[in-house]
């Protein structure tokens, strides 16, 4: 099994990261201000070189103005169901 990290439901929840923060109408810069981030950190997250765990996806949310379980829910529109795990 791949690492979730290369999954196309991992390259979703990096479009949508991107997206939501772009709505927001900040640049990676300013977002990095808000979370006490840089900016390559960020972008590294943006582009997948850098894995976000759940307390640092909310503190990201958070910052751009989002509640944690309105992105999730957005999130979940935007994935396929999950398939069944085998036994």
């Amino acid at each position: 099994m791949p690492k979730s990290i290369f999954s196309a439901e991992y390259d979703r929840f990096r479009e949508h990261l991107r997206t939501v923060r772009e709505v927001a109408g900040l640049s990676q810069v300013e977002l990095a201000e808000r979370i006490g981030w840089t900016q390559t950190q960020i972008s590294k997250c943006e582009r997948g070189e850098r894995r976000l765990d759940l307390i640092e996806t909310r503190r990201w949310c958070h910052a751009l103005g989002t509640s944690f379980p309105d992105f999730v829910t957005q999130l979940e529109r935007k994935l396929p169901p999950p398939k069944k795990s085998r036994k």
